[in-house]
């Protein structure tokens, strides 16, 4: 049974086309875009905001499966001409029909929907099915075998919304009661302890509970990161790729707001957001500091009890948040990284001091960018003669219902 057609507004239809230019043409990320336009259009309606940001996202990630739907090449420079005829096909292929009023050319639902049964039809096309670059479905399965393919199939599931409760301030229970209150429903999450997931999308950043510091929104597979890391009561800490600062904001609420923190990072505009999230979340204890060169590790030699390493990394568990990461990500970017990383650890486990513990984390699901980066590491002389030795390590598949994608290893210093 089809679906009724939907009335759609050329305005924003064609606001639609102009965000899809800025991804693609211009190459802009998705994220940027959405909020940006969300922005300007004070004149749309819930359901106009919801249709924009479903419908670019949705676009971004089946954009190759789209073009291959319409039997047409993939633009290398995309016009708005060639991004309305790329949302026709997404949305045909979501059971919708094109209403007859607005005119897209080349566009018929038979033949889209025949060449989408085609591919299920066809195990060779696994990345043209699940809309990935051909070089990252190889990839995928070099480094993760017969797991690769469940793996991709999750990789286009539309990501829940999670939220990490702040347990300085409120416990989960009276939050999930507080936000029931500004009509925001949840879901507790088994896997996570301060974990509670929206029912449905909502902009939770606008709520009074936000507002007081009562949470974070971070994905489940992130909260079971700094849980990870032993820490005493006074311990000092350090987060060296602290970013936004989300992980240091849950080491400090497992610290109780005891001992001390210190969140760096290599850029300065960051360290500024999380001493503002710092102030709402009601922390205390968190020194930032800017890294300018190895003399700022060296400065914090055997200082710490604990280091956490978020280090930069492919971004391959979480594609589902950021589709359009496959479409602009290189393999050399990715050979840029791994070297990056393995100089993080190689440096940076120096502030470690004897018995700290290290734990080095990524967002990839790649062996190369986890476990062998491990491995290389503990094989390394420095690490042997400082007695390392790996404690645990954590694999979250974004299949697994626990979260995007995410890695983790505990060391220990002897």
């Amino acid at each position: 049974m089809k679906k009724p057609i939907i009335k759609l507004h050329r305005h924003l239809l064609d606001q639609l086309a102009l965000g899809l230019v800025d991804v693609f043409a211009h190459q802009q990320l998705a994220e940027k875009v959405v909020e940006r336009n969300l922005k300007s259009q004070r004149k749309w309606g819930a359901r106009d905001r919801r249709f924009y940001a479903e419908n670019i996202y949705g676009c971004v990630r089946w954009w190759r499966k789209l073009w291959y739907c319409l039997d047409l090449p993939e633009p290398k420079s995309t016009t708005n001409t060639e991004a309305l005829q790329a949302w026709a096909s997404f949305w045909i292929l979501n059971g919708n029909e094109i209403p007859p009023d607005l005119e897209i050319s080349g566009i018929t639902s038979e033949k889209i929907l025949r060449r989408a049964k085609e591919l299920l039809n066809d195990s060779n096309k696994l990345a043209l099915a699940e809309s990935i670059p051909d070089w990252m479905n190889e990839w995928g399965f070099r480094e993760r075998g017969d797991r690769w393919s469940s793996i991709l199939k999750s990789l286009n599931e539309p990501a829940p919304v999670d939220l990490r409760v702040n347990t300085l301030k409120i416990s989960r229970e009276k939050l999930q009661d507080k936000l029931r209150q500004e009509e925001i429903f949840t879901d507790i999450i088994p896997s996570c302890s301060t974990g509670l997931s929206l029912q449905s999308r909502k902009n939770v950043f606008t709520s009074e509970c936000f507002r007081l510091g009562y949470f974070e929104v971070q994905d489940r597979g992130s909260q079971q990161i700094a849980p990870l890391l032993p820490l005493q009561s006074g311990a000092k800490v350090i987060d060296a790729c602290a970013g936004g600062g989300g992980k240091t904001l849950h080491l400090a609420n497992l610290m109780q707001n005891k001992g001390q923190i210190i969140a760096m990072d290599v850029h300065d505009w960051k360290l500024k957001e999380l001493q503002k999230r710092a102030v709402r979340n009601g922390i205390e204890g968190i020194e930032t500091r800017l890294i300018v060169g190895n003399e700022t590790i060296e400065s914090l030699k055997e200082f710490a009890d604990a280091v956490l390493l978020d280090v930069p990394c492919s971004g391959s568990g979480v594609l589902r948040r950021h589709p359009d990461s496959k479409w602009k990500l290189k393999m050399t970017e990715i050979e840029s990284l791994r070297e990056t990383q393995a100089m993080i650890l190689k440096n940076y486990s120096s502030m470690v001091k004897a018995g700290g513990y290290l734990l080095y984390a990524t967002c990839s699901i790649m062996n190369s960018e986890n476990q062998q980066q491990v491995e290389n590491f503990l094989r390394s002389p420095e690490a042997m003669a400082q007695g390392w030795k790996l404690l645990r390590d954590l694999q979250i598949d974004p299949d697994q219902n626990l979260g995007d994608g995410f890695f983790a290893a505990l060391l220990q210093r002897s």
